[in-house]
């Protein structure tokens, strides 16, 4: 695997699902499908630049290591790649979020988009890999 393509993909993928993970997880949501604020730790937004700053690296980590682990499985198709993220998926953010949903106050739209997130995120991911390995 080149070196500088792997992080060109990191970059682009990480840069990209960031904006997923604004779109689906951010404040656009928030401001509308908020009937339980009092479960967020920092109400209204005020004071979470700090944990902004502590999750803004790990968009970039879920594609470094969704691109390391495909390299090491040699599943470089786009079909495979699309197939292995949407099987993460399934096995982890998905039962992840429904858990959270049912035992806490998380509006079930939350939930789907919370989901539906974290789906986007891994495409990106995935995508990362089919242009690395092009």
């Amino acid at each position: 695997m080149n070196l500088t393509r792997f992080i060109l993909a990191i970059l682009a993928g990480g840069i990209a699902s960031s904006f997923t993970d604004w779109l689906f997880m951010g404040d656009v949501l928030y401001k509308t499908a908020n009937k339980h604020p009092e479960i967020w730790r920092f109400p209204g937004g005020v004071g979470e630049a700090k944990a902004i700053a502590w999750s803004a690296p790990l968009p970039f980590l879920t594609c470094a290591v969704f691109i390391v682990i495909c390299s090491q499985l040699h599943i470089h198709a786009a079909v495979d790649t699309f197939k292995m993220a949407f099987e993460i998926w399934l096995m982890c953010p998905l039962p992840l979020i429904v858990t959270n949903a049912l035992f806490m106050k998380l509006q079930p739209m939350i939930a789907a988009a919370h989901s539906l997130g974290w789906l986007v995120k891994l495409g990106m991911a995935a995508l990362a890999v089919v242009l690395v390995s092009s």
